[in-house]
């Protein structure tokens, strides 16, 4: 397993080893002392399956409060995958990333809590596996405009298909701040 930040150093990329032979693979997809070790220290309760087909992009979702940290993975097919850091007072507050994760390249990204999460299906269809640190809490439900032009997400898809309620999401400058979660370092 190899870890690398990204350039939300909180937001980790991780490599998986695959053990190959001529009937296929087998991946340790998380072990919880080896990610303790890598930084990661943090207890999942809830692990999500997402079905989704071409062009589909969800989010971008965060809880406040009752903050979720994510363990993403893609099980069959590609998604390109965003964090942003929505955190009142950090220093990268409002910045993004993205990263394509895929069955074929075996990695997962490490999403702390007080991002909002979202992701965009790059292939036919997609599987994504996901370990949250606390559970789904429809009342901390938020979210942010997958299109917020503050932001400027670089989506590789040009009309995507959104749910009503992704579709509806503010712009993060309209969330009032006691709606977001707080940075604590």
């Amino acid at each position: 397993m190899k870890v690398s930040p990204t350039k939300l150093p909180d937001v980790l990329l991780i490599e998986l080893a695959a053990y190959q032979d001529d009937r296929g693979y087998f991946i340790e997809t998380y072990q919880q002392q080896r990610y303790a070790d890598a930084g990661i220290a943090i207890r999942f309760c809830q692990d999500n399956l997402s079905f989704s087909v071409r062009n589909t992009l969800r989010g971008l979702h965060f809880q406040s409060p009752q903050a979720q940290a994510k363990l993403v993975q893609v099980i069959a097919g590609a998604i390109f995958d965003v964090a942003v850091d929505v955190r009142v007072g950090s220093p990268t507050f409002g910045q993004w990333d993205g990263v394509t994760l895929s069955r074929a390249n075996k990695r997962q990204l490490y999403i702390p809590q007080g991002f909002a999460h979202g992701f965009c299906v790059l292939s036919e269809s997609a599987y994504v596996h996901y370990k949250c640190s606390d559970f789904y809490t429809p009342q901390a439900e938020g979210g942010v405009h997958y299109a917020d032009p503050d932001l400027a997400i670089q989506w590789p898809v040009r009309e995507p298909l959104l749910s009503e309620k992704d579709s509806r999401f503010p712009l993060l400058k309209d969330i009032a701040s006691e709606n977001l979660p707080v940075y604590q370092k």
